[in-house]
């Protein structure tokens, strides 16, 4: 959920005077792209992955202060819930053997995280969404200790004017249930993909990260089950959209935008749209003063309150030079290590090779057709009918085993990724669209074979991930 701040209680003059920095750091980022001051060190690959704690039953487990303690990892971090914690990676140049170092990186720090999770006689999952998770559960005394969640969840309740959140999803069955804090957030847990890109081409990347979220959550769906009722296959995305709802704007051309949204269209000049849309149509939620002044924090603060699927990030290299992210939501945590960067390997192949045709992807395809894909993939996952590039509509899988890995393929190739690593990432995803099994299709697999035991169900799946193999090679 992003960084610490200082406090938690606030006044309607930290409002008006954090309004006052706001529009002041978002005319100096306007001044930042006249100026074309971003760096041009790109591509660069990163990533962060939420996992649950659970014990020996597969019961949410709220013990992550315990681990950190133990850990003392700056890359190892704490989520919104005490049950839940984040893993992070050094940002990877993407050429030669770069997925191969992320995902050595990534498995490195698991496999330390799951040995600490066992002094403690719990263990580390990925996953979507908890299968054994009860509403009751998310509660204020499993939040972790922290200023910002706190702060958070009373400034989401305070616009609201106290009203509770109400979940109403309508999948495979419906479940309606209304709740008093924010902690249904930490039920979405996620791997998020980030690319730092060339300020030329942020526009063309950032419109074609939106297209690709159909393909992304489609191929990578692990969220089937929430609080006992089959829904989407990715879960995740009706559950957080509506998990911190506040209100949405009328000002958007397809409809309110919300807080958690697909966004309001595509970027058409510059990412700095979406930072001007931050500060005119938000609301902030935490208003605190933060140095120093010169990195932008409450830009950065505030855009940090805004969870749109594919959402544009301000940071700085090394040497202090700002340069542009886009951060990828889309994708659920798991079913692997190995399966979460064969999603990486996509996204990136993916972005290398349509990021370089002609016409841009963004006037092929308009923007409520990629919005429409990205739902329908999201509730679908990979027996989605989508509408491609070319005007055609067809099943998701086929698609992407037809047409999207060779593309990501040369993508990868086009970055000068190794060929080992692109036969080996590229071949599980072609593999998973080719079996139908993402992780969805297991667990509902699963569930049909051995009935609605939802402890069972995390227990097998469990013991398959820390097996390592692909989701599309686990047994029932």
């Amino acid at each position: 959920m992003g960084q610490e701040i200082p406090d938690s209680h606030f006044s309607e003059q930290d409002f008006l005077a954090f309004r006052e920095r706001l529009a002041a750091e978002t005319e100096t980022l306007a001044q930042w792209f006249r100026e074309r001051r971003f760096s041009t060190r790109a591509p660069v690959g990163g990533y962060e992955l939420e996992a649950w704690l659970v014990d020996g039953a597969g019961d949410p487990a709220p013990v992550n202060e315990a681990l950190l303690a133990a850990m003392r990892d700056p890359l190892v971090v704490p989520e919104l819930a005490r049950f839940n914690i984040e893993l992070n990676g050094h940002p990877q140049f993407l050429q030669g053997a770069a997925l191969a170092r992320l995902h050595r990186e990534l498995a490195g720090t698991w496999q330390r995280c799951a040995e600490v999770a066992a002094g403690l006689d719990v263990r580390l999952l990925m996953i979507g969404i908890l299968p054994t998770l009860h509403e009751a559960q998310l509660n204020a005394d499993n939040m972790s200790p922290s200023e910002r969640y706190r702060a958070l969840n009373e400034q989401v309740f305070r616009q609201r004017r106290g009203r509770p959140l109400r979940l109403d999803i309508q999948g495979a069955e419906h479940l309606v249930t209304e709740h008093r804090d924010v902690m249904l957030e930490s039920a979405t847990t996620s791997f998020q993909i980030h690319l730092k890109v060339a300020p030329a081409r942020a526009v063309r990347l950032y419109n074609l990260a939106q297209i690709l979220s159909a393909p992304l959550v489609g191929i990578g769906a692990n969220s089937p089950f929430l609080f006992g009722h089959d829904l989407w296959a990715e879960t995740r995305v009706p559950l957080f959209e509506q998990s911190v709802e506040v209100g949405g704007y009328a000002g958007a051309a397809h409809g309110p935008v919300h807080r958690v949204s697909f966004g309001s269209g595509y970027a058409r000049e510059s990412l700095l749209e979406c930072f001007q849309e931050n500060l005119a149509h938000f609301p902030p939620l935490l208003p605190v003063k933060l140095e120093p002044a010169e990195t932008l924090p409450h830009l950065r603060l505030h855009n940090g309150t805004i969870w749109r699927w594919n959402r544009p990030l301000l940071g700085f290299d090394d040497d202090g030079t700002p340069h542009l992210r886009i951060e990828h939501r889309v994708l659920p945590g798991g079913p692997s290590v190995l399966d979460v960067m064969a999603n990486a390997a996509f996204f990136f192949g993916l972005m290398a090779y349509f990021g370089g045709q002609e016409p841009a992807p963004e006037t092929l395809l308009p923007f409520a057709a990629a919005r429409d894909n990205f739902y329908a993939a999201a509730r679908e996952g990979l027996e989605a009918n989508i509408t491609w590039l070319d005007g055609r509509r067809g099943r998701l899988a086929e698609l992407v085993e037809t047409r999207l890995v060779p593309a990501a393929r040369a993508g990868l190739e086009r970055l000068g990724i190794d060929a080992a690593d692109r036969d080996r990432y590229l071949g599980i995803i072609a593999a998973r669209a080719a079996s139908g099994r993402n992780g969805a299709a297991w667990q509902r697999a699963w569930v049909a074979r051995h009935g609605r035991d939802w402890h069972g169900l995390v227990q097998a799946y469990l013991a398959r991930q820390e097996g390592g193999g692909p989701v599309h090679d686990w047994p029932l």
